[in-house]
């Protein structure tokens, strides 16, 4: 790991973490607001900001360090040829434990609307015992598919916990789950896009006090151009640990919301335009393709409905059916062997899941998508003794 260090600091009680790569255009902005946090609220405590990179190539490194701030900064980096969004966040958890920090938080680097005010948010409540800070954001229906589809439906319906956000790149926490979180088995999908969901289920596994905030909007760079690697690392990670971890969800549960403990100013929901099309495009031909190894891994009864929605040559992919398809997709990647395929025929089916929400909800404003994603979440719920019972059944 390289390590910049101008001004020597050796201790401190709050580490702000921003993980990096090419970002140096939008970078700046968000070290400014997280140094004018620190002032505000939190002046008088040793605190420094922590840009973990991956060897960028556009000077992210210079446009961070070079910076105006009145809170020290330190510099980390991967070796070249070494990235993922999980081994910079490592890298801000080994300098957290290395620092002796007591209270953590990072922010993504590509935030556009950020306020000092989730310095504050982020920070507070892990002075008052709190070990994990998940936020709330306004965001538009189409940002976040992974969220509203998968993690988020899946901690609900599945876990019982009404988490909005459980990828979040906005977060707070403490040192004793960062202890705890570099003691797991870290994969190759947690060293890159997994990294989010590895870490709300650890804090969940092990049983740490969790809250919430609410930060208002979040503004930053489009996510659809990663959607296919991420969604494939975000889901194995999230499997792989639901399988490992049995005990979180074979039992009887009901749905329990986290404290909020902080709310932002209020904002408007963001716009953002996400095309329904190429989703729809790409989900029916790869599902044509494949079909035939698809459907052995589906009971005849969720094939035949599926069967149905193919019948003008598209693949569409309700809220009714879209918790069946994940369930039995997860059945089969827990009592399986090929358990990444199963990840990349469950893609096919969430790209068409997206393409059918864009198209449902295109006339709809957020409050109303927003209502639309949280009665999906609610028939994961409804559903999850299916799941119980096609475990029971091949037992």
């Amino acid at each position: 790991m390289e390590e910049i260090n101008p001004d020597n600091i050796k201790t401190a009680e709050i580490v702000v973490g921003v993980p990096s790569y090419n970002e140096a255009d939008t970078i700046a902005n968000v070290v400014k607001k997280l140094d004018q946090g620190l002032e505000k609220y939190f002046k008088g405590r040793k605190a420094v900001i922590i840009n973990a990179d991956n060897n960028s190539s556009d000077n992210t490194r210079e446009v961070f360090l070079n910076t105006k701030t009145k809170t020290p900064k330190i510099y980390v980096s991967t070796p070249p040829g070494v990235s993922g969004k999980g081994n910079n966040l490592r890298n801000i958890f080994l300098k957290v434990k290395d620092l002796g920090a007591l209270y953590c938080m990072i922010v993504d680097s590509d935030i556009k609307n950020m306020t000092p005010e989730w310095v504050k948010c982020l920070l507070n409540p892990l002075v008052k015992g709190y070990d994990y800070i998940s936020p709330i954001y306004y965001r538009d229906e189409d940002d976040g598919s992974i969220t509203n589809h998968i993690c988020f439906p899946l901690a609900y319906g599945l876990l019982g916990y009404n988490i909005r956000q459980p990828i979040a790149g906005e977060v707070g926490f403490s040192r004793a789950l960062v202890e705890y979180w570099l003691k797991q088995k870290w994969s190759a999908e947690i060293r890159k896009f997994g990294i989010d969901i590895f870490m709300i289920l650890n804090a969940i596994q092990g049983k740490f006090k969790l809250c919430r905030v609410n930060l208002g909007s979040k503004v930053h760079k489009p996510s659809a151009p990663k959607l296919d690697f991420m969604f494939l690392e975000v889901t194995d990670t999230l499997f792989r640990l639901l399988s490992e971890n049995q005990n979180l969800w074979q039992k009887k549960i009901s749905c329990q919301g986290l404290p909020l403990v902080c709310q932002a100013k209020a904002t408007k929901y963001p716009d953002f335009e996400l095309d329904y099309r190429p989703f729809e495009k790409k989900a029916t031909s790869e599902f044509l393709a494949r079909q035939k190894s698809i459907q052995k891994c589906l009971t005849p009864e969720l094939w035949q409905k599926i069967e149905k929605t193919t019948a003008d040559k598209t693949l569409n992919i309700d809220s009714s059916l879209w918790p069946q398809i994940v369930y039995e997709m997860f059945y089969q990647y827990h009592t399986g062997s090929n358990r990444k395929s199963i990840i990349k025929f469950l893609r096919i089916f969430y790209l068409a899941r997206i393409s059918s929400f864009i198209k449902k909800t295109a006339d709809k404003s957020p409050v109303e998508a927003e209502q639309v994603i949280q009665r999906q979440a609610q028939k994961f719920y409804r559903k999850r003794n299916y799941l119980l019972s096609l475990i029971k059944g091949s037992l």
